[in-house]
């Protein structure tokens, strides 16, 4: 055994240091050639292994590029690098980005000074009017007792509804502001559809105004809005953003005063001009004539100062932007034939309720394109997918458009008919307050229910048919 041991010790010791020759000899010239060895060499000393070679250090694996946010997007929506619809999709992360910088540079730069007093609890006088004189406008934005009520009523109890707004503006404010600035009038009048349907392109008030901007039927029309049984551009936000502006470019020209003209396009110019008359000549500004004005437009500018200083210093009273419910960036195409919008969501798996959303001007989810072309907004990723399929939507007109195809007169005539809507009459009514609160005329009224005059008597419970 100790034989055994020491011959393996020597054949490891000799191959360590290279020999191993005898390895290939006879079994007698190598037991010769051991025995040798082990006669003439001193005593094996343990072996010590040669420490072996360090391991290659593995490579690195090259690191991969950090994607793009619009790479990220493509990814996400399956878009392939050479498909055009990468370029709607670097569109939209483009201007987001610069909507959501400018959104922020705007508080940074104007709104963000380092100022006053943290609000806790009851904010001094002494804060308001300091910050008041930071909005510098061409409205006159005064601060006094009623409209310091405003401001606590907007910074406190809707504090949830100016997060709302916060949200909405990202939406709505770059197209109003762009008219505005077109036209030559104030930025601050952005806050005007604020006050009148809290940026909702789709609410009615109890006499029937409509839209972002509160249009009354007749003076809609009056600045070519188009409002039928299919249609209502009131509640087109382009459309009647810019129906509004030139509204109120009409009514501050008349005026030559702000404060007048933005109480005249709440409560009409006739009744400004009554409340001037009693105030007597001296009368040029809304707090000159405050005390004559109907009631609900005694509060309309202290809110309209309130709602522009509750979203310029809003970080200031804590309230946080409510992400929007709508995609910021989005185009429009043009539409020449009859198509409903389930059409277009069951080929581009795009919710109809979506559809809705961004184009709120269709009453019955079809786009009326036979006589005219009409504009259908999307989100711009979803473009070039419709430019793309739109031989595919179209094909599925018979299926979702069978009873307009069916009946071309009718359609037509839902194209061209305004809605109505039936007035029960109430006591103390007449043909005038009935005209003024659903914004017609008495002889509209006179016309659409067969009635001989303007003077002619109306009683309780009789129903009249108004149209929208």
């Amino acid at each position: 055994m100790n034989r055994l041991l020491a011959y393996t010790l020597c054949v490891i010791a000799l191959h360590g240091c290279g020999v191993t020759n005898n390895i290939g000899l006879s079994n007698s010239a190598r037991q010769s050639t051991q025995a040798t060895a082990m006669q003439s060499e001193p005593p094996a000393t343990p072996y010590t292994p040669p420490t072996p070679p360090p391991a290659p250090k593995p490579r690195p694996k090259p690191q991969q590029p950090t994607k793009s946010e619009e790479e990220l997007y493509a990814e996400k929506c399956h878009i392939t690098v050479s498909s055009p619809a990468l370029y709607d999709s670097m569109l939209v992360a483009w201007y987001e980005s610069n909507v959501l910088r400018s959104h922020d540079e705007f508080f940074k730069q104007f709104i963000e000074i380092e100022d006053d007093a943290t609000l806790v609890g009851d904010v001094p006088d002494s804060v308001y009017q300091a910050r008041m004189r930071r909005l510098v406008s061409p409205i006159n934005l005064s601060y006094n007792d009623i409209v310091k009520n405003y401001i606590i009523s907007w910074t406190t109890r809707n504090k949830g509804t100016v997060g709302h707004i916060l949200g909405l503006s990202q939406i709505y404010f770059p197209m109003i502001e762009e008219e505005l600035a077109r036209q030559g009038l104030p930025l601050e009048l952005r806050m005007l559809p604020v006050i009148e349907s809290a940026l909702n392109p789709t609410a009615v008030s109890r006499a029937g105004a409509t839209g972002l901007w509160q249009f009354m039927l007749a003076t809609g029309r009056s600045y070519g809005l188009e409002v039928t049984s299919m249609v209502d551009d009131r509640r087109d936000p382009v459309m009647a953003t810019r129906a509004a502006v030139t509204h109120l470019k009409d009514l501050y020209k008349m005026y030559d005063d702000w404060t007048l003209a933005i109480a005249a396009y709440n409560c009409g110019a006739g009744n400004v001009n009554k409340a001037i008359a009693r105030a007597g000549d001296n009368a040029t500004t809304f707090w000159d004539v405050y005390p004559y004005l109907p009631r609900e437009t005694r509060g309309y500018l202290p809110s309209f100062v309130a709602v522009n200083y509750a979203y310029a210093y809003h970080k200031q009273h804590g309230i946080e932007m409510i992400e929007p419910p709508l995609p910021i960036c989005t185009d429009t195409v043009t539409i020449s034939k009859l198509t409903h919008f389930e059409q277009i969501s069951s080929t581009l798996e795009i919710p109809v309720d979506a559809l809705r959303a961004l184009n709120p001007q269709y009453k019955e989810d079809v786009i009326p394109a036979v006589e005219r072309t009409y504009a259908l907004r999307l989100p711009q990723p979803d473009i070039t997918r419709y430019l793309e399929r739109e031989e595919e939507i179209h094909a599925k007109d018979s299926i979702y458009l069978a009873k307009y195809l069916a009946q071309p007169q009718a359609l037509a005539e839902a194209i061209s008919t305004p809605s109505s809507k039936s007035y029960t009459v109430k006591k103390g009514d007449v043909l005038g307050t009935i005209a003024r609160r659903n914004g017609v005329t008495v002889s509209q009224l006179v016309k659409w229910n067969n009635l001989r005059n303007a003077n002619a008597i109306i009683r309780p419970g009789q129903r009249l048919t108004i149209y929208k």
